[in-house]
């Protein structure tokens, strides 16, 4: 996440607020708003990911730990994490870690915004939150990311292409660009008046 300079404190203190009432528990309780990660394996990963932002110099806002407590000792679960990162060349910003980690980063100007957000290998999805509509058009046409949003997250439609940039895909799947990516085009030429071409003298 990229937080613009004025808004950045108060945001950040409303967040990680939020990100600390999260109820963490079992898929099929109906309570629950976030479950485990998929294996242990998955889980150290995200736990050393964690561990290697701090070490690195990022600041540890809330989580950062494995959840064992009210049985859920028996799954895979880890905290929901923030992560302030002042440096863009952290690991935790230029890496996916997919776990419940979100890294944050401040930005001056619409210019360094974009610079941050494109500054990694990786661009799968991205999107911009903003009251200002020419703002948004400007940035998400800039963002070298294969899925986009304005003003929401995470919507999206069979009917139009999913794929990365950069890393993190090669081609689309959905939609009609999709199927022309598992189709081999063909150039047919007909001659629909045989006759001798001329190309050699009698």
């Amino acid at each position: 996440m990229i937080l613009e300079e004025s808004i950045y404190d108060r945001f950040l203190d409303r967040l990680v607020e939020r990100a600390k009432k999260i109820v963490v528990g079992n898929g099929m309780d109906e309570d629950t708003e976030m479950g485990p990660l998929i294996s242990e394996s998955h889980m150290n990963r995200v736990l050393s990911y964690i561990e290697l932002g701090v070490d690195e110099g990022a600041k540890l806002l809330c989580g950062g730990n494995r959840l064992v407590e009210n049985g859920l000792g028996n799954g895979f679960f880890v905290e929901p994490t923030i992560l302030e990162a002042a440096n863009p060349s952290l690991r935790i910003v230029q890496e996916e870690i997919f776990g419940p980690v979100l890294v944050v980063q401040k930005f001056r100007s619409e210019e360094e915004a974009i610079r941050l957000a494109n500054g990694t290998k990786y661009g799968l999805a991205g999107a911009v939150f903003t009251n200002d509509g020419a703002k948004a058009q400007r940035v998400i046409r800039k963002l070298r990311a294969g899925i986009t949003w304005i003003n929401t997250y995470h919507p999206t439609f069979n009917e139009a292409p999913w794929g990365g940039y950069k890393q993190s895909g090669i081609g689309r799947e959905l939609g009609t660009f999709g199927y022309e990516a598992y189709t081999e085009v063909k150039q047919i030429n007909i001659n629909l008046q045989v006759k001798p071409t001329g190309w050699f003298r009698n």
